[in-house]
């Protein structure tokens, strides 16, 4: 072969080596980073009050449980992503949500229009209202909600409840005390103890604690403030994260896993089923 042919070969050769180098590089590049934003994605952080049943608490066991842990652990499989559900002080979720140590609230979470200032909803996919709770053995004659005057009366920090009473000073003033307690749990050990009379709290949860305890817990069917609206909560940057977990609830109500859930923990539907409206 004439020289100046080889010569002409040799440098076709070096300019391909360089280019396919060259590309290759920027491929694998490209490749790092994706996977990187994939895994980035890949974990989902779920704030929680953990000792919140049967919406989620640690049984006893202490495997941390419940209805919409069961329904969070269902959407989050069906996205193909993992989830660490993250302990909150319920009082203090508003700067969980925006200090971006959380990406949502899934735990029985009312719609109310301050949160709307900070937090963006899915669909309200459950009804719920304020109802009383006290012990088995008292005979308290309370019929409306201001038969509650001259009561000692508890709720929990941060709660539905709790919103209601600051924002009805008619009815907070009626009141011989109002005791705020950071878990719902402590709110049960003080009506036990004697240290309120009356629970003011979500009917749901009323509900599950006196069928867990019929001899020593007893509603009184006393509707205060209007009818809530559950959601999942997000801050307001994840619009993305919010609309996919809306689509996958979806296709939990059309197959029937929600309500299969729902009946595991309340032994009835409780899905509102104008999710999908």
């Amino acid at each position: 072969m004439p020289q100046n042919v080889k010569k002409i070969l040799t440098a076709v050769l070096i300019l391909a080596m360089m280019i396919f180098t060259g590309c290759g590089g920027e491929d694998v590049s490209a490749e790092n980073d994706a996977n990187k934003i994939s895994n980035d994605a890949k974990k989902i952080v779920i704030g929680v009050d953990d000792e919140f049943p049967p919406i989620g608490f640690h049984d006893e066991k202490k495997n941390f449980v419940g209805f919409d842990v069961d329904l969070a652990k269902e959407a989050a499989r069906r996205m193909n992503v993992e989830i660490e559900f993250k302990p909150i002080d319920w009082d203090k979720k508003k700067e969980a949500i925006i200090s971006g140590s959380v990406d949502m609230i899934w735990n029985g979470l009312d719609i109310t229009e301050e949160r709307k200032d900070y937090m963006i909803f899915t669909k309200p996919y459950m009804e719920d209202r304020q109802i009383l709770l006290v012990k088995a053995d008292d005979d308290f004659d309370i019929h409306v909600e201001e038969d509650l005057e001259g009561r000692i009366v508890g709720i929990q920090a941060g709660s539905t409840a709790e919103d209601y009473l600051n924002g009805n000073d008619t009815l907070k003033n009626l009141l011989k005390e109002c005791k705020a307690y950071e878990k719902f749990n402590g709110l049960v050990e003080a009506l036990k103890a004697g240290q309120i009379e009356v629970i003011i709290c979500d009917e749901l949860i009323a509900r599950y604690e006196m069928n867990q305890n019929p001899k020593i817990f007893k509603l009184l069917n006393v509707k205060v403030g209007d009818v809530a609206e559950m959601a999942v909560g997000f801050p307001k940057d994840k619009v993305e994260l919010r609309d996919k977990v809306q689509e996958v609830f979806d296709t939990m109500i059309a197959d029937g896993t929600a309500k299969k859930i729902s009946e595991r923990w309340f032994r009835a539907d409780v899905i509102k089923q104008s999710w999908n409206s």
